[in-house]
């Protein structure tokens, strides 16, 4: 016998109305009244009871009697089943989770973001607006966004206020979330075959409506995961499905990136977020104090300018500064008044760090060109001599000599102990590769644009 859901609830509620006049009623409310049948397969109709003991005590003392009900309800030769519901309920959803695609399993919205809570300046506004936009309209105007700024200026925020603000508009639109690397273990679990029940690109197909990509740029030289990128960018495109990606670079500047996907980034609405002025910084320090159920008047309106003033770099650093300033006024020196000499001490540690951190060294060179070249700083230091990590050598003592003046001798010792005319060889390669090779200017630029600010 096959029935709908319907159906099988239909015969076992004119059941209970029969079981209800044949057992005593307090029986019946005990172990009736809260009964389900679950399914009919072949001629056994399977009800869920409240208790494994219900299902026993039924089963032994009126599986008779229901199997006469059912055949006087069904006119057929129906047996009732009787098994704990909870039980079944838990089998079925494990089984229906097992079933179900496991792509981005982990990923999810953060309810924190919304737009209500993004503060709006200058240099957010036209990244805003478009972000606003098209939460209502997902796919209709500018299709792809691509977002781009430095780290901690509101990238991440955005893109997930568009998701969150769409899956209020309309809670059945499928939204993804996920981070450039994310998207890249699961291509690598697709490749190595972790998932061959449902290809990925059919995942992207049927179960996305929305794709927020964070840090496009991590899949830098990633040829076979960009590949696959393409593949499913397109048939998002082509479906008139929203994607809005974040970078920490423009299309153009996007190096190691397929030139495909860089025209197409490039076809949609790229917008820069610049970092915050003073007063969009000192709109973010009030919101941010009252998020700590804290009272801006309670600070100085000279202490709000001066974080304003030394922290607007990004958004972070000047929510770090605050939080600092805040655990220093209850925990070190409680009070409830933050005055700017107050300020000024709690805040001195951060000063300090960031004055060494905007100090050119040789170790920022090194960190700086091994991060450049996708290498780690030991390899540059280290024994290794491939010819992309003599490459990478060659230009840190370069830079070196050329930015801080640093002696050979002590360049030779910074990078592995090295004798000084081996520094000065490496050196005359790049010189001359410089001459030879336009790609080696554009290399020391963008290194040197990083190093000095």
């Amino acid at each position: 016998m096959s029935a709908t859901i319907t159906e099988i609830t239909l015969i076992w509620e004119n059941v209970l109305k029969e079981i209800k006049k044949q057992v005593h009623e307090r029986f019946y409310d005990s172990f009736f009244a809260d009964t389900k049948a679950l399914s009919i397969k072949e001629k056994t109709i399977t009800v869920g009871v409240s208790t494994t003991t219900a299902a026993v005590l039924i089963s032994q003392k009126y599986s008779e009697t229901i199997d006469d009900i059912l055949l006087k309800v069904t006119g057929t030769d129906l047996h009732a089943s009787f098994v704990d519901g909870s039980s079944v309920e838990k089998i079925q959803e494990a089984e229906k989770a097992e079933k179900a695609p496991q792509y981005f399993k982990d990923s999810k919205l953060d309810k924190q973001f919304s737009f209500d809570k993004f503060v709006v300046g200058t240099c957010n506004l036209e990244a805003y607006q478009a972000s606003l936009m098209i939460s209502s309209t997902p796919g209709q105007l500018y299709n792809p966004l691509m977002l781009y700024s430095g780290p901690g200026l509101g990238k991440t925020h955005l893109i997930q206020a568009i998701g969150n603000a769409a899956k209020e508009a309309s809670p059945s639109t499928k939204v993804l979330y996920t981070s450039a690397s994310g998207f890249i273990d699961e291509y690598v679990k697709f490749a190595t075959g972790y998932k061959e029940d449902k290809s990925l690109v059919d995942y992207f197909k049927n179960d996305v409506d929305i794709l927020l990509i964070d840090d496009i740029q991590l899949l830098k030289n990633k040829a076979k995961t960009m590949e696959m990128f393409f593949v499913i960018f397109q048939n998002l495109i082509d479906a008139g499905k929203q994607i809005v990606i974040t970078s920490d670079q423009p299309p153009a500047n996007l190096d190691g990136f397929d030139e495909r996907l860089k025209s197409r980034f490039s076809k949609g609405l790229v917008l820069n977020i610049n970092p915050p002025d003073v007063e969009t910084s000192k709109k973010i320090l009030k919101v941010k104090i009252l998020q700590q159920n804290l009272n801006p008047d309670d600070f100085d309106d000279e202490v709000i300018e001066y974080l304003a003033t030394k922290f607007s770099k990004n958004v972070r650093e000047l929510e770090g500064a605050l939080l600092r300033l805040i655990f220093y006024s209850v925990t070190i020196r409680p009070t409830k008044h933050i005055s700017m000499g107050f300020a000024t001490e709690a805040i001195k540690p951060l000063l300090e760090a960031q004055d060494d951190k905007d100090e050119l060294t040789e170790n920022k060179i090194i960190v700086t060109v091994a991060n450049y070249y996708s290498l780690t700083p030991s390899q540059l230091t280290g024994k290794i001599r491939t010819a992309r990590v003599a490459l990478a050598r060659h230009i840190a003592m370069y830079l070196d000599r050329e930015l801080l003046k640093t002696p050979l001798i002590k360049i030779g010792q910074t990078f592995g102990g090295r004798d000084h005319s081996t520094v000065l060889n490496g050196i005359a390669k790049v010189e001359k590769e410089l001459k030879e090779n336009p790609d080696m200017g554009i290399a020391l630029q963008e290194l040197k644009n990083k190093l000095v600010k």
